[in-house]
């Protein structure tokens, strides 16, 4: 767990209820203009008392990761970087702590897709390097990203314990039962994930019931906050290839309870700053009335580190 070098004020006794803020936007022309609209939509979520808000996966540009093109590499930046140095400022201006997910370029050659988190008082205290990066049509990443290798990570920031994943990783039960093993109180999921036009119509209501389902169910699970933050808007894949319609994102991002119940949900197509309290007190509550901590089974799990077990678990 990435902690302060002074943690006083942050433990049980101390942590309250916090304004967290999810920002569904869609990237501007340039870099400059998305990073206007960022800070636009904190500004919004400062004014609504957020103590904690959340931008979309690689903010700073449209979705590039529908094709391999190697000019794509110079939208990276090093983090912590420029784009951190920018929101930093935001940060201790606004008071309020940023989570952003950025294109890093660690070395010629070496690139992740990165979330950076800013605090008011102390600045950049670290980041989360993706972990589960995917290969599918128009989500070509594993062109453009190397897997993370800062294992999961748990930030303490704005009165909570933030677990920070991304997009991809939130298929995956494992990256959120070890992010909150690890004392999450709140999960987020900066995102970008939509349709394919060419077949919404048979397949897409299935595929967005199944991304707000599983993240739902991460936080039944856990029995704490899930942030799900998404991108809007059509973006066109620039260059035909096998897809050429591009992707629709589907937005719809939403904050879940830790009994899994949706609090607050943005609509399809449309830029939306929502702001929900996360009350701390309501974890505990859950996990008394649903012990899954409790009841794992710790000494039967070793299997899991396994790729595939076959017939008798050989």
């Amino acid at each position: 767990m990435t902690r302060p070098a002074d943690s006083t004020g942050t433990g049980p006794s101390a942590r309250k209820a916090v304004r967290v803020a999810v920002v569904q936007m869609a990237p501007g022309s340039t870099r400059g203009d998305s990073m206007a609209r960022a800070v636009d939509a904190i500004e919004q979520a400062a004014r609504e008392k957020a103590g904690l808000v959340i931008l979309p996966e690689l903010f700073l540009s449209p979705y590039f990761c529908q094709k391999e093109d190697a000019a794509h590499f110079s939208l990276a930046e090093p983090v912590p970087g420029p784009a951190t140095e920018e929101l930093e400022s935001v940060s201790r201006r606004l008071g309020i702590s940023i989570v952003a997910s950025l294109f890093e370029e660690r070395a010629p050659g070496l690139y992740h897709n990165t979330a950076a988190v800013l605090d008011p008082e102390r600045g950049y205290i670290g980041k989360y390097r993706k972990m589960h990066i995917p290969d599918d049509p128009l989500y070509a990443e594993k062109y453009y990203f190397a897997p993370g290798d800062l294992g999961f990570k748990v930030f303490e920031t704005a009165g909570l314990r933030v677990g920070v994943l991304i997009c991809w990783d939130q298929w995956y039960p494992e990256a959120a039962r070890l992010t909150a093993l690890m004392g999450a109180d709140l999960l987020v999921y900066p995102t970008a994930i939509g349709w394919h036009p060419y077949e919404k119509a048979s397949h897409g209501a299935a595929q967005h019931a199944a991304w707000e389902t599983m993240q739902r169910s991460h936080a039944v699970a856990n029995g704490c906050f899930v942030a799900a933050v998404n991108r809007f808007g059509f973006e066109p894949t620039d260059g035909g290839g096998s897809h050429p319609d591009g992707i629709e994102f589907w937005g719809q991002s939403f904050l879940a309870g830790p009994d899994g119940t949706i609090r607050t949900k943005a609509p399809v197509n449309k830029a939306a700053v929502l702001v929900e309290t996360v009350d701390v007190a309501e974890i505990a509550e859950q996990r008394h009335g649903w012990p899954f901590f409790r009841d794992r089974r710790i000494d039967a799990y070793g299997p899991l580190t396994r790729r595939f077990l076959d017939q008798g678990g050989i």
